[in-house]
């Protein structure tokens, strides 16, 4: 099969098992959005969930946050993953936030890497979550499963694996594929047991028939 066929046949898949495929992390506006993001980093979107609600109780918005100091954002955080550096980032990046776009989270993904805290990924996240922009985020999921279906071929980063991925995924649809690869990645194409049982891209998974022919060598 074609790579432009391989594509094909795993959008129609996703458009039928994953019809609405979203960001889990939950949020009100930009702002509540970037720091969801910039608290993702390493850590379960579930215990995300679980900070921001007091955390944005107290910093609603970047000018609340940008007058805080870090030490007071970790308490908020302490349960997440690396709290000292994301508390610094939080507050640099709302300070960042007025200093250069008036407290308005921007759109440009060069102008959000501009942002404490705010790579490539977490730029693309936004832009496509909040501003519908076909930029398309690649995280240990979407690393991982691109490889592992054959969507991307010999791709040592995140930032190969984008490029391979953009060649060939409808412009109106990358928003969507984004989660669609996380979700899967997350639920049945999980990085340690796989659960192919339940997977409906088999017949085109590179992974799978790597993991069977395997199996009939060893038999």
């Amino acid at each position: 099969m074609r790579k432009k066929e391989l594509f094909e046949y795993v959008i129609r898949y996703f458009e039928k098992a994953i019809p609405i495929a979203e960001t889990e992390l939950e949020y009100t506006n930009p702002f509540d959005l970037i720091v969801a993001v910039i608290l993702s980093a390493q850590c379960t979107d579930k215990r995300v969930n679980q900070i921001t609600p007091d955390l944005l109780k107290r910093f609603p918005t970047p000018q609340k946050m940008a007058e805080a100091e870090p030490a007071e954002v970790f308490d908020y955080i302490r349960s997440c993953s690396y709290p000292n550096n994301k508390s610094k980032h939080l507050v640099g990046m709302a300070r960042k936030l007025i200093e250069l776009f008036e407290g308005e989270v921007p759109s440009d993904v060069d102008d959000l890497q501009k942002l404490p805290g705010v790579g490539r990924k977490t730029a693309n996240v936004i832009a496509s979550v909040v501003y519908n922009k076909p930029t398309l985020a690649v995280d240990t999921h979407v690393f991982r499963v691109a490889a592992r279906i054959g969507l991307s071929t010999n791709a040592k980063t995140p930032l190969a694996t984008e490029l391979q991925l953009m060649k060939y995924i409808p412009e109106e649809l990358v928003p969507k594929a984004h989660h669609w690869l996380i979700l899967h990645g997350r639920y049945v194409c999980i990085a340690r047991k796989p659960k192919c049982e339940k997977c409906g891209l088999t017949e085109v998974c590179k992974y799978y028939a790597q993991q069977n022919k395997a199996k009939i060598n060893t038999v």
